[in-house]
């Protein structure tokens, strides 16, 4: 018999009116949070960041192929990496489809990574993803944005991420070569080193790629960066959380469940 709170319909029905009037808050008070992304102020683009695409060296400006509005989600896949994060990986999942409908409404959706070209395009063919997927290799733009950071910033105390400081990485036994099963029962080393794992890098190298969504304007030729986002600012765009959320037992979890789409039932 569940241990969970029962009752009937109708004291169903109460508890969801109630917590219905606290939905439709949530939805105007995002409302108004989306309000608020739109009236940041744009800031003028003036460096010239280089891409490596299917088609290409292109420009920033050519990532808007036509349209006034581009967003990147900064993808997780460092050059040292054999696989792209599968916590990214599973972002895009979601993102995948909504990206056709995106070119149509005047809106171009791209990730960008450090990852030559090649080893991205590998990828993306094994998940079987459409979406314009750029390289940044080279050059300063992952860098720029808070998504990539250097070993001396990671010793140093030197990393911005998220709009806050983060203190000295500690150094870590390398994890390249080991399985995610020998981490998981490793004590201390909690999920990150399992998700560094299912990269086949380390803690540290993993670390130094980081996610978020940067989103940029166009007018007359010149680009503003809008607005940006990361970690948990990340959480709306991750489609599966949306789902569990609704769930009936929720998220519901303990350490990192997830894998690649092609891996689930392979561990």
């Amino acid at each position: 018999m569940t241990t969970h709170l029962t009752g009937t319909r109708g004291d169903w029905l109460a508890a969801r009116l109630d917590l219905l009037n606290e939905e439709k808050e949530l939805t105007r008070r995002s409302d108004e949070l989306a309000q608020r992304r739109r009236d940041l102020p744009w800031v003028r683009i003036d460096k010239a960041y280089m891409f490596e695409t299917d088609e290409g060296r292109a420009a920033l400006a050519d990532l808007f192929r036509g349209r006034s509005q581009l967003l990147i989600y900064h993808f997780m896949f460092g050059p040292d990496y054999t696989a792209g994060c599968p916590s990214c990986s599973s972002i895009a999942d979601g993102f995948n489809g909504v990206a056709t409908h995106l070119s149509n409404h005047d809106v171009m959706l791209w990730a960008v990574s450090r990852a030559p070209l090649l080893k991205l395009a590998d990828y993306k063919r094994r998940m079987g993803w459409t979406f314009p997927w750029a390289s940044s290799f080279g050059s300063d733009f992952n860098a720029d944005f808070n998504v990539f950071f250097t070993e001396a910033q990671q010793q140093g105390g030197g990393i911005e991420y998220n709009y806050r400081n983060e203190a000295p990485a500690p150094k870590r036994e390398p994890l390249a070569g080991k399985t995610v099963q020998e981490w998981k029962t490793q004590d201390g080393e909690g999920p990150v080193a399992q998700v560094a794992a299912m990269t086949g890098t380390d803690v540290a190298t993993f670390t130094r790629e980081r996610p978020g969504v940067s989103a940029f304007a166009i007018e007359d030729g010149t680009v503003y960066h809008t607005y940006s986002a990361y970690a948990r600012g990340l959480d709306g765009l991750w489609g599966m959380y949306q789902w569990l959320d609704r769930a009936p037992l929720g998220r519901n979890e303990h350490g990192i469940w997830w894998r690649r789409h092609d891996e689930y039932g392979k561990h």
